[in-house]
């Protein structure tokens, strides 16, 4: 049994992809249906994870959640509504953490769905620094945090009640930052935002 392990052998680590944005900046367009490579961006962001290490996928959706249930085929993942996503995505971070509660999943490897630059490199190097529910784990570029990060189960709790507006767990780990292991990624993936229509060069 490896520590990604739980003690029947099934991976302890779940995925959570936040996708839920309502593409404000892109003219009300969801990020999860923008297309990228002939699909669905929410489907190329969650074979990332899945090809990174994650056997399990919880989907946090929002805008347009209904069409995103529709257009994108999500085989196996477990979509997970959020209602009140226009407060932000600390909003969807809780919801997705209070999805995971319960599941015996005892960490949480998040993402975000408008990062199409973060491969299945950066989640595998990120995974593997997983050593339990007390792990805190983030990727980093040239040294300054970024995603995707891993959040133990004994964070889970902590971090929800400091998730607010669009800062997500940003207070969490900047309160617990000695306890931060840091895994530069800068050589395989680039973290940058699809957030505006001149974002939109970098899908394909």
């Amino acid at each position: 049994m490896t520590t990604r392990e739980t003690t029947d052998g099934a991976p302890a680590v779940a995925g959570l992809l936040l996708a839920a944005g309502g593409g404000r900046r892109l003219g009300g367009r969801p990020k999860a249906l923008l297309p990228h490579r002939g699909r669905p961006l929410v489907e190329h962001a969650v074979r990332v994870l899945r090809e990174g290490g994650c056997a399990t996928v919880h989907v946090v959706l929002g805008a347009q959640a209904d069409e995103v249930r529709a257009r994108a085929s999500l085989p196996g993942c477990v979509p997970v509504g959020n209602p009140d996503w226009e407060q932000g995505m600390g909003s969807s971070l809780r919801v997705g953490l209070d999805s995971l509660t319960g599941t015996g999943m005892r960490a949480a490897l998040v993402s975000l769905v408008d990062q199409p630059g973060i491969g299945p490199e950066a989640m595998a190097r990120v995974l593997a620094a997983y050593e339990g529910e007390e792990s805190l784990v983030s990727a980093a570029y040239d040294g300054v945090r970024g995603h995707p990060v891993l959040f133990g189960a004994a964070h889970w709790a902590g971090i929800a009640a400091t998730a607010h507006g669009d800062r997500g767990a940003r207070a969490y780990l900047k309160e617990h930052r000695p306890e931060v292991v840091l895994v530069e990624c800068g050589d395989v993936a680039r973290p940058f935002d699809i957030d505006t229509e001149a974002d939109l060069a970098h899908l394909e």
